[in-house]
């Protein structure tokens, strides 16, 4: 491994530990059928509202150029992803289901990500490395069944919108790592982020709550603007172009595992062994997985 590829590992493991908080604060956020906050689609779409000013003053105060042409698509391809489809579904699902349910869906998330992406720019990683993404998935989602007490998957409602937002997700990443090589990771959600405003600032004035809404609810709502929707995207794009999609997607087979982590102190959860043993099992998979060769 390159000291650049090196290097691009953990600018994806600082945007996985960004990530690893947005479920427990979007179900804090959202609430749940018996006791509901925010609405999913204020939440999804809020956040975007909000990171879009942000990236407006930030494009400004960076003096960036505008994207050219060609990259229109490209930057529509990721806003469908990152902007659109992964807040909304996850948003909506999160206030019917757990974080160790939705855990089960998310554990999916590093393979159809390398997949994708190896698709897209033409690599070919080596069997071991495939090994280790199956390995690393099983374990996630062996894990997630365990820590729910179901003996198996009932594809409700929640588990169909979560399964769509790793969809988005999947495109969301592979093509703002590929533009992020030209444009640069900051720029490439900021500019996602603008182009989507006509839509998303409409739809959170629209969906905005008319009632009384706790703090927490907002204190998640805040986080989400800025870290999951924005600053998080810089490490993680950046981590992405770096070291490679293939590779550094992996890293994200830990997220479910910090989730779980943040879970005790804003959810009330408890870490045991269980959680202690799968999580060094999969840390154990992604530094395997780092070893295997991704060719060309």
């Amino acid at each position: 491994m390159t000291p650049k590829e090196r290097q691009g590992m953990w600018f994806g493991l600082l945007g996985v530990m960004t990530f690893a908080v947005t479920l427990p604060v979007t179900r804090l956020a959202v609430g749940t059928p018996e006791d509901p906050h925010l609405s999913g689609v204020f939440l999804a779409m809020g956040r975007a509202a909000v990171a879009g000013v942000l990236s407006i003053l930030f494009l400004w105060f960076t003096k960036a150029a505008w994207p050219q042409r060609c990259d229109i698509k490209g930057l529509g391809l990721v806003a469908v992803g990152v902007v659109f489809g992964f807040p909304l579904f996850t948003s909506l699902a999160m206030r019917h289901v757990e974080a160790s349910h939705a855990s089960v869906i998310t554990g999916v998330l590093p393979l159809a990500t390398a997949a994708l992406a190896a698709v897209m720019n033409r690599q070919r990683p080596a069997w071991g490395f495939w090994v280790c993404a199956v390995t690393g998935t099983a374990l996630v989602v062996s894990f997630a069944l365990l820590r729910s007490g179901q003996a198996g998957l009932a594809l409700q409602l929640a588990d169909v919108l979560l399964l769509c937002a790793m969809a988005f997700a999947a495109v969301g990443y592979a093509w703002g790592s590929r533009m992020s090589q030209s444009m640069g990771a900051e720029q490439v959600i900021c500019w996602a982020l603008v182009l989507s405003m006509p839509v998303t600032v409409p739809l959170a004035w629209w969906s905005q709550p008319t009632t009384t809404v706790p703090w927490a609810a907002w204190a998640g709502f805040a986080y989400v603007c800025l870290f999951s929707m924005w600053l998080g995207f810089f490490a993680w794009y950046r981590g992405l172009a770096m070291g490679g999609t293939v590779r550094v997607s992996q890293i994200q087979l830990l997220q479910p595992f910090l989730g779980m982590l943040v879970a005790i102190p804003v959810l009330g959860e408890r870490l045991d062994a269980l959680t202690v043993g799968f999580g060094l099992a999969v840390v154990a998979t992604v530094f395997i997985s780092r070893q295997m060769a991704v060719h060309r």
